[in-house]
């Protein structure tokens, strides 16, 4: 709906754009009031908000000269070009600009990074001094541009100190990205302190930063500091073990291969390139997948060889459904590696189930398992969790049980390997297993809002310790105000316990955040029914045989109340 109403709102702006610009129209090309041509211009800009840029690109590059009087096509002509990495063709667009003086920021930038790549730093000097006095002071644009400047100019300067002081310029509200590039700049001139300027960058406890772990990683692995590289790589992968690149580092260090994340500290393109990850990463966070993925083409641009890149690539591409192109990216990824193998393995098996085709999806997974030798403990725990999340109770329960095997009872693991495996165990109608499984998941995990919900839940359905229940839930309840399944819990063990007033109350809140629900439209109309609302409770249960996710067993139930009501 938010995604409709932009739409919206953009076509009233270039509607109002297009409309007080009909005079200047007509006497630069009479071409523009053509139908066809109107109808490019906005299908190209609604394209390219919708991350869509072979076609932003097929409608936009038609209208030759429209820049003349339209900024707008400008900046979005632009944004195609760069996401379908066009650079050639972009570079060439921004000198048919700066012949007309149309340039802007974009252009400027564009200009730099073009002349950049090709090492001609002269020009890039020239350019990204245009694109600063571009740039209002304080934003990501002046910060970008600032950036720029400062590590061309390092390629003139001969000491730190010199280096140190132009990066001052960097905004004040910018100083996680200023330190990272402090950091680098000790890099780029090799001092000694580098070491010790990596380790208090990523010692900071407010901000994570086990990303340049991997960055202080690599520079001891150029230095031949092997002791130093696997302390850090440890240290780093013990707290977060999830991370690719360190994985995929460590890895590689074993096996004496070279690392598919080509960095250099040296090398002001790659350091470069990092800066666009950085902004390109904040602007994914914020969901601006536009913008974030024309800054994150700049930095593949400069380093084409850190796959990492593509990693954050496939994840803006998998938030707003562009399945296909996920996927592809992904395809690329498992080229790369063993970690990336199996995570991309996973995401694409991710994606099958999401469209609906979950035969594919088992398939796919379940050969990317077999085929490793020795699965790390989280690559058989994630596979667990798949097999259990696409009803694979079974075979799920024998690799849970692996993981426990291989853990103890602090391990950050052990209470997500209960709680899955209690649930495989209540869907197999295993219930005294899975009943210990999940107490035993909250003792670890005693602030699970969700394991608490599933236990509680599960034992309202089974009649048994319901006030216990109820406590329960109340706190799951503060622990996660709004979440409808919770709610509905909640709701639903104050219904048993013939509080029908209260019940009421809750359940009209859980069908607010989940009115698509079978169970949940259920409840609500048990509630309503007690509640002697027995039209609503019958217009609910109607409601509910008509929603495609109810089952057959639910719908046999719902036509007997709607003829016959709630028993007493």
């Amino acid at each position: 709906m938010k995604n409709l109403k932009a739409q919206f709102k953009l076509i009233i702006y270039l509607f109002l754009s297009l409309s007080v610009s009909n005079v200047v129209l007509a006497k630069k090309s009479d071409k523009f009031h053509d139908a066809k041509d109107v109808s490019n211009y906005f299908s190209g800009i609604l394209s390219t908000s919708n991350n869509q840029y072979e076609k932003s690109y097929s409608f936009l590059k038609s209208l030759n000269n429209l820049e003349d009087s339209h900024h707008i096509y400008i900046q979005y002509y632009q944004y195609s070009l760069i996401n379908l990495n066009k650079f050639k063709d972009a570079a060439n667009y921004t000198k048919k600009l700066q012949d007309k003086k149309l340039d802007n920021f974009e252009s400027n930038l564009i200009s730099t990074i073009y002349y950049l790549k090709n090492k001609d730093i002269k020009n890039a000097s020239f350019y990204v001094q245009r694109a600063v006095n571009k740039s209002q002071p304080g934003t990501v644009q002046n910060l970008l541009s600032a950036s720029l400047k400062n590590w061309i100019n390092f390629e003139d300067i001969t000491d730190l100190n010199s280096a140190l002081n132009l990066l001052e310029n960097i905004p004040k509200q910018f100083q996680n990205v200023k330190n990272i590039q402090k950091t680098f700049a000790y890099c780029y001139f090799d001092s000694p302190k580098t070491d010790e300027m990596f380790r208090k960058l990523t010692i900071n406890p407010n901000v994570n930063l086990f990303r340049y772990h991997f960055f202080h990683s690599n520079y001891l692995i150029s230095k031949k500091e092997n002791v130093k590289t696997k302390q850090i790589l440890n240290f780093s992968l013990n707290q977060n073990p999830r991370n690719l690149m360190l994985s995929q580092l460590k890895i590689d260090l074993e096996d004496k291969k070279i690392s598919n994340n080509k960095f250099d500290c040296k090398n002001t393109t790659d350091v470069i390139a990092e800066i666009f990850y950085i902004i390109s990463n904040a602007l994914a966070s914020q969901k601006n997948y536009v913008l974030s993925n024309y800054y994150l083409n700049f930095a593949k641009y400069l380093n084409p060889n850190f796959i990492s890149f593509n990693t954050l690539y496939a994840e803006n591409f998998l938030a707003i459904k562009e399945y296909e192109k996920s996927k592809f990216i992904y395809k690329e990824m498992k080229k790369k590696g063993t970690t990336y193998s199996w995570y991309a393995a996973k995401e694409i098996a991710s994606i099958l189930t999401e469209q609906e085709r979950k035969k594919d999806a088992l398939s796919i997974l379940k050969k990317s398992f077999v085929k490793k030798k020795n699965p790390t403990l989280y690559e058989i725990f994630d596979y667990a969790e798949f097999l259990k999340n696409n009803e694979e109770y079974e075979e799920s329960i024998k690799h849970y049980s692996r993981v426990l095997n291989l853990i103890n009872l602090n391990d950050p693991l052990y209470g997500k390997v209960m709680d899955g495996r209690g649930v495989a165990y209540e869907r197999t109608n295993q219930w005294d297993k899975a009943e210990i499984d999940l107490i035993n998941s909250l003792s670890a995990s005693p602030d699970d809002a969700y394991v608490i919900n599933y236990l509680a839940y599960t034992w309202i359905e089974k009649g048994i310790n319901i006030q216990k229940s109820l406590k329960m839930l109340r706190r799951a309840n503060k622990l996660k105000p709004n979440d409808g399944y919770i709610i509905d819990s909640l709701g639903w063990a104050l219904f048993k316990l013939k509080n029908y007033k209260e019940a009421k109350q809750y359940l009209e809140l859980a069908v607010i955040y989940m009115d698509s629900d079978p169970v949940v439209n259920d409840h609500y109309a048990d509630a309503l029914w007690k509640n002697n609302k027995t039209l609503q409770a019958r217009y609910y249960w109607n409601y509910v045989l008509k929603l495609e996710k109810t089952e057959e067993k639910l719908k046999k139930e719902i036509e007997r109340k709607i003829l016959f009501g709630l028993k007493s």
